[in-house]
């Protein structure tokens, strides 16, 4: 990816030396890391909003607000995922790493795969 905006489920503060979030729906902030040219431009951080059990789209209309481009998670649910490809946000797995910026900067590298139906956890996990 050389440009757009990437969002992390992010633990804590968040922020390019923060630690990405196991189960992105229960995330403290999102990490947002604006790409142009292949390049770091800007980081910043979203609180992640309250959501019921049930209500996986809280924060797939919340990133789409903030015209995220790309997700990189470790894993994630089928129903938040399929709300994801509606508004066309790409989600990308990586389960190896929780370190945030080696993560962005496999991503930007075209080094993470897109994540498969046969990749998705139940919810709450």
């Amino acid at each position: 990816m050389k440009n757009g905006r990437i969002a992390i489920p992010s633990n804590g503060v968040g922020g390019l030396d923060g630690e990405r979030s196991g189960h992105f729906g229960h995330c403290d902030v999102f990490t947002f890391v604006d790409v142009e040219n292949g390049e770091i431009k800007n980081v910043s951080t979203v609180p992640n909003q309250e959501h019921v059990q049930g209500g996986c789209l809280v924060p797939v209309n919340l990133l789409a607000g903030y015209n995220v481009n790309a997700l990189i998670v470790g894993g994630i649910g089928m129903r938040p995922l399929m709300g994801f490809r509606q508004v066309g946000i790409d989600v990308y797995h990586d389960a190896r790493r929780i370190d945030i910026k080696p993560v962005v900067e496999d991503l930007i590298a075209g080094k993470l795969p897109i994540i498969s139906n046969d990749q998705v956890c139940g919810g709450g996990h």
